[in-house]
């Protein structure tokens, strides 16, 4: 059978019943987590105001890969989005790699949100263990992922819709602050851009060290090609939901960071991983919004809890791709009478149940090391999706497609190099020096996987 022939296969147990409104909400839940409201202070502390630099230049990098995936997948719409593909172009072993590397940094993602979910309700409920939310959030996630998709896909859409609405009131609220002040105070101006130090305070290699940072806050934008097996048009829904994805994201996060280094001194914006911290509290707080630390915390907690609920979704269609083409026991390309590939979803709960443990009583030790091959295998996803486009174009040279990267395959190589130099760049950085310790043993880990399960 050719490579990558499975695609009749596995959609014979998925449905397509996810729309275009939902399938652009799922790719943005899957990107936009709590990073953005309480980590992009760590990434402003490394750069200054010249963060906004680090922002745009990621933007364009995601823009490039969801153009790439986008073309692939409407002429490839199969289960495991683009795993499949790389098994098709790449050969056996960078599909079966791809999608359990990815799959593995998704899951400890997955553990680290709902840990932090259980965070955030402690806000309101400090008395709480910390084990009660954790098991009741996954049990309510679990159980919204093995219904029909249709279910998950709205479910998704307004916890990821929450996010939008409190980014875009951020940026109204910030740039009218900034342009003609809030009630009882005086127009801030741009005077924070270049104070402190300039623009640039650390230098230009300040600005680098801060896009892996940054990078990191756009991982979840291939979630798109996922949903392409269960898309009811994926001609027309995907390549505009990756479109979309991108533009939303860098909006967001461009417009955002500009809001927030414009209205604080960069020095002082807290890099601390406390709701009452994060710059989003401090701007609502002076815009009169009453109670700003509770609503940003809601917002936090369904950050949280769409990521979550995304990756899930996420992790299943690659296990059930796997079992599909054999690299995963057959038993987990079984579906459930709506369509749910149920059993690939506990053995993402059972990787869920364990980061969340770990997480929780080895933060300090094993977690950054999950963290780091978390990075290392999302990165490195990037890096193979870049290359199976290279050679798509090779394969498909002359032909036509609805979608098209502009510039490809010179676009797709430069993207590429830039993904490959912010992987290589991580072991400088502290809060990412665990990606190669944990992600080369990890890979080697896979590949003997691979021969093993090869000549069997």
């Amino acid at each position: 059978m050719e490579r990558g022939s499975t695609a009749s296969q596995q959609e014979q147990g998925l449905r397509r019943d996810l729309n275009g409104r939902q399938i652009g909400m799922i790719a943005v839940g899957g990107a936009i987590g709590t990073g953005l409201f309480l980590g992009s202070g760590l990434a402003i502390s490394v750069a200054g105001p010249a963060v906004i630099v680090a922002y745009a230049v990621a933007a364009v990098v995601a823009l490039t890969l969801a153009y790439a995936l986008a073309e692939m997948v409407v002429r490839h719409p199969e289960a495991g989005g683009f795993g499949p593909i790389a098994q098709r172009y790449l050969g056996d072993g960078a599909g079966f790699v791809q999608r359990w590397i990815y799959w593995a940094a998704q899951v400890v993602n997955i553990g680290s949100e709902v840990v932090a979910a259980g965070l955030y309700l402690q806000f309101w409920y400090p008395q709480l263990p910390l084990w009660v939310p954790v098991i009741g959030f996954s049990v309510v996630m679990l159980a919204l992922n093995a219904g029909a998709v249709r279910l998950f896909g709205e479910t998704e859409y307004w916890f990821a819709m929450i996010k939008v609405v409190t980014i875009v009131a951020f940026i109204v609220v910030g740039v009218t602050a900034i342009v003609f002040g809030l009630p009882g105070q005086a127009p801030v101006g741009i005077g924070a851009l270049t104070e402190h130090g300039g623009f640039a305070p650390n230098g230009l290699g300040a600005i680098w060290l801060a896009l892996t940072i940054v990078t990191f806050s756009f991982l979840g934008t291939e979630a798109v090609a996922v949903t392409a097996a269960e898309s009811r048009d994926p001609g027309r829904d995907i390549p505009r939901a990756a479109r979309r994805t991108v533009l939303r994201l860098a909006l967001f996060y461009v417009g955002a960071m500009l809001v927030v280094v414009t209205l604080l001194p960069w020095n002082t914006v807290s890099t601390g991983e406390e709701v009452t911290e994060s710059p989003f509290v401090r701007l609502f707080a002076q815009a009169g919004v009453p109670a700003a630390a509770a609503v940003m915390n809601f917002v936090v907690l369904t950050a949280a809890l769409s990521a979550m609920n995304t990756n899930l979704y996420v992790t299943a269609r690659m296990t059930y791709s796997l079992a599909i083409d054999g690299y995963a026991p057959r038993a987990l390309a079984r579906t459930g009478r709506n369509g749910a590939p149920q059993r690939a979803l506990l053995l993402s709960a059972a990787g869920l149940a364990l980061a969340a443990v770990v997480s929780v009583f080895a933060e300090a030790t094993a977690f950054p090391l999950l963290v780091g091959l978390a990075l290392f295998g999302a990165l490195t996803t990037w890096l193979l999706i870049f290359a199976s486009h290279i050679a798509f174009r090779r394969r498909t040279a002359g032909e036509r497609s609805p979608v098209r990267l502009p510039g490809a395959p010179y676009t797709t190589v430069a993207a590429m190099l830039f993904v490959a130099a912010v992987l290589a760049t991580t072991p400088f950085t502290e809060q990412f020096s665990t990606a190669w310790k944990a992600g080369l043993p990890f890979l080697a880990l896979l590949v003997v996987a691979y021969l093993v399960v090869r000549r069997r």
